[in-house]
C-alpha cells in the first residue's frame, strides 16, 4: 500500500541543517491502523506530510500502491489524494461560512460528482457520524467535538483509501477523543489503512502497531494483535 524507502529530509533553519527525518525504511500494508508516537519535532508530522504527498524527501522514494509519489507532477500528486487518500487535522479546517452539509460537500464537488449525488452522499455520511440532526449548522454553531465529526464526514466523501490524521484528539476532552478513536476503528475494519501521528497514549494504544520517533529516526516499533479496550 504505502512505503518509505530511505527517506531523508532536511532544511536550513538560522544557517544551520537541520534533519527532520533520517533515512526512513517503513511499509504500511493495506489495512494496517499504526499510530505514530514521539516528542515534539521528533519528525511525525513531516512523515505524514510526505506519505501524503504535501511535501518532498531531499532522499528516497515515498511510493503508494507501487506509483513514486514525488516522480508525478504536482497536478498527479493532487489528483492522487483526492482519490485515494484522506485527511484529519487537529483543527479541524472547516470552512466557517458554510454548513455542515456544504463542507462536507466540498470534495465532491471537486470530483465532479452531480448535485443530486452530493446531497444524497454528504447527508449519509453525516447521519453516519450521528450529526444528521446538525445539516444545516455552521462550524461555529457546532461543539468542537461536532466539527471534528463533521471533518470525518469530509474526509470520507471520496472514500479514500487511506487515511492520515495528524494530532485528531488534540482538540478533543478524552471522552470525545475516544468516540473519534472508535470512528477510527471503524474505517479500519472496512480495510482502509490508517497512519495517525498522536501524543495521546490512550488514542495510540488502540492502532494496530505503533512507530516511536526520536530525532528524525524510526528508533521503536510494537506491535499488537488485538485493539486495547
Amino acid at each position: 500500500m504505502l512505503h518509505m524507502e530511505n527517506v531523508s529530509k532536511s532544511y536550513q533553519h538560522r544557517r544551520q541543517n537541520v534533519m527532520a527525518l533520517q533515512d526512513a525504511t517503513v511499509h504500511f500494508p493495506s489495512g494496517d491502523f499504526v499510530s505514530i508516537v514521539g516528542p515534539s519535532g521528533s519528525g511525525k508530522s513531516t512523515l505524514l506530510l510526505m506519505l501524503g504527498g504535501m511535501l518532498s524527501p531531499t532522499a528516497g522514494r515515498v511510493l503508494l500502491e507501487g506509483q513514486s509519489l514525488y516522480d508525478l507532477t504536482y497536478d498527479g500528486r493532487a489528483r492522487l489524494r483526492r482519490q485515494r487518500i484522506g485527511f484529519v487535522f487537529q483543527t479541524f479546517n472547516l470552512i466557517p461560512y458554510l454548513t455542515a452539509l456544504e463542507n462536507v460537500k466540498v470534495p465532491l464537488c471537486l470530483s465532479s460528482t452531480s448535485d443530486a449525488e452530493q446531497e444524497t452522499k454528504a447527508t449519509a455520511l453525516l447521519e453516519r457520524v450521528g450529526l444528521g440532526d446538525r445539516l444545516d449548522h455552521k462550524p461555529g454553531e457546532l461543539s468542537v467535538g461536532q466539527q471534528q465529526r463533521v471533518a470525518l464526514a469530509r474526509m470520507l466523501a471520496n472514500d479514500p483509501a487511506v487515511i492520515l490524521a495528524d494530532e485528531p484528539t488534540g482538540n478533543l476532552d478524552p471522552e470525545t477523543g475516544q468516540q473519534v478513536i472508535q470512528f477510527f476503528e471503524q474505517f479500519n475494519e472496512e480495510g482502509r489503512t490508517i497512519i495517525m501521528v498522536t501524543h495521546d497514549p490512550r488514542a495510540a494504544a488502540r492502532a494496530r502497531r505503533t512507530l516511536k520517533l526520536h530525532d528524525g529516526r524510526i528508533v521503536e516499533e510494537q506491535q499488537r494483535s488485538l485493539h486495547v479496550a
